[in-house]
C-alpha cells in the first residue's frame, strides 16, 4: 500500500523513481503495524534531492490533525479538514527578497504550504485525534535528517517525508524510523518519549526573571541589580535570574561585555545573583555573528558561505547577522573558549541559546539540514556540559534529549492584541501573545517528557505594557498549567500587595492537570482540568484574552 518516491541527481539530471532497488541503491525495509524503518544502502556515492513514502489513510468525521511546528516559535495546533495552514503573506510571494525575509525562520525552505483546506504538515511527530482516541506517529531518526508528516485530509492522503536535499549518500543511511501508537493522549506520548533517551533535568522546574521583555537590549548593571533586589519578597519561590541580550558589545563578540553598561563585568553579576541563592542564567546566540561585529570583520572565513562564496545572512535581528560554521575547527575552538569563559570563569549556571535554526538553513558538506542541526545540538551539549541549557529558536525534533528546557512558543508581544503584522499573518513565527498561549496548550505534552517547557514570560506590571488585568492573569495561568519554566521581566520591586500575591502564586507550579483541550471555534478554547480528583471546565477567547463566563 506504500509508494516510494525518490529523487536524486544523476549527472546533470534529477531522476525521480519509485524503485526500491536500482544501480544506485537498495532499500532495507521493515513495515509492521507498530514500526516502519527504511535504510538506504548506496551502491555508489550520489546526491539525494527528496525522499517520501505515500499511502492512503481514511480520515473520519471529527478527526483533528496535529501540525507540530518546525521550531520553537512556529505555531502548533490541531487542524480540521476545513482549516487552512497558511505560510508567509501573499505580499511576500510577489517579491523574492520579501519572501526570503519572511521565511527566514520557518520551514518554507523545506516543505510546501499549499494553503488549501485540509492540507497540512507536521515536523518530527504528529497525531490524529478523534474525541479521546489518539493515533500518534513519531520519528526516532531525527539525527539523520528531518522527518515530516504530510496529509490531504479530503483526499485520504498521508505521507512520510525526509528532508534529503543536499545529502550525499556514501554509506548506509537510515531514512525513516517511525513508531506508531494508539490510545489516550497521555498514554501515547508516554510510549513515544519512553523510547527516547532524555536528560533527567526535564523533571525540574525553574521560576524567576529574564530581562528581555521590559528593557530589550537597553540593560545595564544598575537595572539588573535593582530588579534582582526587587524579587527579595518572593525569594523562597525564585530559583533563577537570567540576563538576556544587551550585555555584549555586539552579537558574536561574547567575550566583550559592554564596559559602559557593565563596568564590573559579567562575573560580578553572576556573583550577585548567587548571593541571593539563585542560579545565574545568561543569553547567547552562539551561531549568530552580527554583521558589524569584530568577529565577523576579523574572521570572514568562519562564516557560512552561499553558492557565490559570500557570507550568508541567517538572522534579521540586530541589522542582520551571519552564521558561524560549526564545521570550521577555529569556530569550534572559539565557541569552546566562549562557553568555558561564561560557565567556568564568569560562573553562570545556565545558558539560554537562541536563534539556533540559523545553523541549518543551508544544506552543505554533503549533509542535509536535519543532520547539520543534530551535529549542532551535539556540539552545544558538549560545550555546556552538566550546566543547564535552555534552547530557543531551535528546530524541535533535533533538540529532544539535548536541552534541559526549551521555548515552545514564539515571543509574547507587549500588546496583547498584537501589532499590524500579527493581523497580516506575516509568518507562523511572528511574536504574539495569542500564538504563545496556543503553543503552550498544544505543546503541553512535551513538558516533563522532552524537556522543561518554557512558554515565555507572563506579566503583572502596570507600565510599559498593553494588557488588561484579565489578559495578564490568563497568560500567567496558562504558563503555569503548561510550563515548568516560569519567568517574568518585571521590576517586582514596584509591585503592590496584590501583584506580589499573584507572583508567588504563579511561581508555584500547580498540580492541576489538563485532561482535554480543544478549539470550539476559531477563537475559543475549552480546557477540562483535574485537581485533587475533581474535574472542572475552563473556557476563554484567545483572540480577546477574556475568560468565558
Amino acid at each position: 500500500m506504500k509508494k516510494f518516491v525518490i529523487k536524486y541527481k544523476a549527472g546533470n539530471k534529477i531522476v525521480t523513481t519509485n524503485e526500491t532497488e536500482n544501480s544506485f541503491y537498495s532499500l532495507s525495509i521493515l513495515d509492521t503495524k507498530e514500526r516502519f524503518t527504511v535504510t538506504l544502502n548506496p551502491k555508489k556515492t550520489f546526491e539525494l534531492v527528496d525522499f517520501y513514502v505515500e499511502m492512503p489513510y481514511e480520515f473520519k468525521k471529527g478527526d483533528k490533525f496535529f501540525n507540530a511546528g518546525y521550531q520553537s516559535w512556529t505555531v502548533s495546533k490541531e487542524m480540521s479538514e476545513d482549516d487552512i495552514l497558511k505560510g508567509t503573506i501573499k505580499l511576500a510571494n510577489i517579491n523574492k527578497k520579501l519572501k526570503y525575509i519572511a521565511s527566514m525562520t520557518s520551514d518554507e525552505r523545506i516543505t510546501d504550504y499549499s494553503e488549501k483546506p485540509g492540507e497540512f504538515h507536521s515536523h518530527g511527530y504528529t497525531y490524529v485525534r478523534n474525541g479521546d482516541n489518539v493515533r500518534l506517529w513519531g520519528s526516532l531518526a531525527d539525527d539523520t535528517g528531518y522527518t515530516f508528516f504530510k496529509v490531504r485530509m479530503k483526499d485520504n492522503y498521508f505521507s512520510y517525508r525526509k528532508d534529503a536535499l543536499g545529502k550525499f549518500v556514501t554509506t548506509a543511511w537510515k531514512v525513516f524510523d517511525i513508531v506508531y501508537f494508539e490510545g489516550g493522549y497521555e498514554e501515547v506520548f508516554d510510549k513515544y518519549f519512553g523510547m527516547r533517551k532524555m536528560p533527567e533535568t526535564r523533571f525540574g522546574t525553574m521560576s524567576g526573571y529574564t530581562s528581555w521583555y521590559n528593557y530589550f537590549q537597553d540593560i545595564n548593571e544598575e537595572i539588573i541589580l535593582r530588579d534582582l533586589n526587587g524579587l527579595d519578597f518572593a525569594k523562597e519561590d525564585v530559583s533563577i535570574f537570567q540576563i538576556d541580550d544587551g550585555y555584549e558589545t555586539f552579537v558574536g563578540d561574547w567575550l566583550d561585555p559592554n564596559p559602559s553598561r557593565f563596568p564590573h563585568g559579567m562575573g560580578y553579576i553572576a556573583e550577585k545573583i548567587h548571593d541571593k541563592g539563585y542560579k545565574a542564567g545568561i543569553w547567547l546566540a552562539p551561531f549568530s555573528c552580527q554583521k558589524i561585529s569584530r568577529t565577523a570583520k576579523e574572521h570572514p572565513d568562519w562564516l557560512v558561505q552561499d553558492e557565490n562564496g559570500k557570507p550568508y545572512q541567517g538572522v534579521l535581528a540586530w541589522g542582520g547577522a551571519y552564521i558561524l560554521d560549526i564545521y570550521n575547527d577555529e569556530v569550534r575552538a572559539y565557541l569552546k573558549q566562549v562557553f568555558d569563559t561564561v560557565l567556568n570563569e564568569w560562573k553562570f549556571d545556565m545558558v539560554k541559546l537562541d536563534f539556533l535554526y540559523s545553523q541549518c538553513i543551508l544544506p552543505r558538506n554533503g549533509k542535509c539540514r536535519g543532520e547539520i542541526m543534530h551535529d549542532a545540538m551535539v556540539l552545544l551539549r558538549e560545550l555546556v556540559g552538566d550546566k543547564l541549557l535552555l534552547g530557543c529558536g531551535v528546530p524541535m525534533s533535533t533538540c529532544f534529549g539535548y536541552v534541559d528546557a526549551c521555548r515552545i512558543s514564539c515571543d509574547v508581544d507587549l500588546t496583547y492584541k498584537g501589532k499590524i503584522y500579527n493581523h497580516l499573518n506575516v509568518s507562523n513565527e511572528i511574536l504574539s501573545a495569542q500564538h504563545a498561549i496556543n503553543n503552550s496548550i498544544f505543546r503541553r505534552h512535551l513538558n516533563g517528557r522532552a524537556f522543561m517547557n518554557d512558554p515565555d514570560v507572563f506579566f503583572l506590571r502596570k507600565n510599559n505594557l498593553k494588557f488588561t488585568e484579565e489578559q495578564k492573569l490568563l497568560l500567567a495561568k496558562i504558563n503555569n498549567l503548561c510550563g515548568n519554566v516560569l519567568f517574568i521581566s518585571d521590576n517586582a520591586g514596584d509591585y503592590d500587595a496584590e501583584q506580589r500575591k499573584h507572583l508567588i502564586n504563579f511561581f508555584r507550579k500547580t498540580d492541576e492537570k489538563i485532561l482535554f483541550a480543544e478549539y470550539t471555534d476559531k477563537d475559543n478554547i475549552v480546557l477540562i482540568t483535574e485537581k485533587d480528583g475533581k474535574e472542572s471546565t475552563f473556557s476563554f477567547n484567545i483572540k480577546k484574552g477574556t475568560v468565558n463566563k
